[in-house]
């Protein structure tokens, strides 16, 4: 199964030549969050409108090393994929530039 990570560029280069992603919440929050492809268009539209200069990480589950919990934790219906760990870079099969009038 494939999920999706929403990041800036920079933040997304500055890691990637290390062997594992760890995101800008996994220390803050426990996790790194993610969604399924039907909720990337809610995911940009709620928390990266306006932002610039994005990609989007398509992550193969099967190939990570970290466990993955879907869940809502902000009292919704919808479950989010969350990552527990840091991704290992090998389960990141594509890195897409979003294109900044998407946002």
């Amino acid at each position: 199964m494939h999920i999706y990570h929403i990041t800036d560029r920079s933040s997304w280069l500055a890691e990637k030549m290390s062997s594992h992603y760890k995101g800008d919440t996994l220390e803050s929050d426990g996790f790194i969050h993610c969604c399924m492809s039907e909720q990337v268009t809610f995911v940009l539209e709620n928390w990266f409108k306006g932002v610039k200069d994005l990609v989007m990480l398509v992550i193969d589950t099967d190939k990570l090393t970290s466990p993955v919990k879907y869940e809502n934790l902000e009292g919704g219906d919808e479950l989010f994929p969350h990552i527990y760990g840091s991704i290992n870079l090998d389960a990141v099969i594509n890195d897409t530039k979003l294109v900044d009038e998407q946002n």
